[in-house]
């Protein structure tokens, strides 16, 4: 990290991938420690809290002394930047639940014709405690957009693309955000991180990938707390979602080709 440096997205680029591994290390000693002292944060989401905390704590730390956060403030809300970020988060959230669609709408066609058949995709409803859902939300939609866009599109995205090029850092930095989720949803984690990548290296604006991040976790949450994923599972809303969902894993990969043919121009 070049501390001489007072540019915010300039600083931004200097953190090396080494120091935000030894960050992450020193986070776990801290929590562990904090966890140690005061046991209430030994709860797995306390714990997630606390520990991306600290890392936004670290981050702010290395970031400190800059100018420019203001500037990209202002860039966030320029019409077609607003546009483009409601555009990515649309085709990222509804690929998101292209399988689940895929799945449901065979285990119900397959069901029409065999009233024994075991369904594939077993959806059900969880009784989860109010305060955990709360606590999850905190770290879902404040904390991981954050926390998330600052390591894996901030540092890890910016490092490798000069050691690997850019389409490789796109590939490897998004693989690596993506191990981190669910196994169901992997697939759409690295293709969203992909296009965060994408936003990132064409406006050097983390704020913008940050945007989406949050829009998307929102919404998530939302769709979660709701259930309202179930019901676009069930008939008559399946049909509709289907195929809303498979014209956006269109346009999405449309978008995500197209952008990278256009970056690999420019920095050629």
């Amino acid at each position: 990290m070049d501390k001489s440096v007072i540019d915010f997205n300039v600083r931004l680029r200097t953190i090396r991938i080494r120091e935000l591994i030894v960050g992450i290390i020193l986070t776990f000693i801290i929590t562990g420690v904090l966890t140690a002292i005061f046991p209430v944060f030994d709860d797995g989401e306390l714990f997630m809290i606390l520990f991306m905390l600290i890392v936004l704590l670290l981050f702010i730390w290395a970031l400190r002394g800059t100018r420019g956060l203001e500037k990209n403030f202002d860039n966030l809300f320029k019409d077609d930047v607003k546009k483009e970020i409601l555009y990515v988060f649309l085709l990222n959230i509804l690929f998101a639940g292209l399988f689940v669609l895929l799945i449901s709408a065979l285990d119900i066609f397959i069901g029409f014709g065999d009233p024994n058949w075991v369904p594939m995709w077993d959806i059900d409803t969880a009784n989860i405690d109010s305060s955990v859902w709360i606590l999850d939300s905190i770290t879902a939609i404040i904390f991981a957009p954050i926390v998330e866009e600052l390591a894996f599109r901030g540092v890890l995205f910016n490092r490798l693309k000069i050691r690997t090029g850019i389409v490789p850092a796109m590939i490897i930095s998004s693989f690596i955000f993506a191990i981190g989720h669910e196994p169901g949803g992997i697939t759409s984690a690295f293709l969203f991180g992909v296009c965060m990548c994408i936003l990132y290296l064409k406006t050097d604006n983390i704020l913008i990938p940050m945007s989406v991040h949050f829009i998307n976790n929102v919404v998530a949450t939302i769709m979660e707390i709701t259930s309202f994923d179930i019901y676009m599972t069930q008939l008559p809303w399946i049909v509709p979602s289907l195929i809303i969902t498979i014209i956006a894993t269109v346009l999405l990969a449309k978008y995500i080709i197209k952008e990278t043919q256009a970056i690999k121009k420019i920095y050629s």
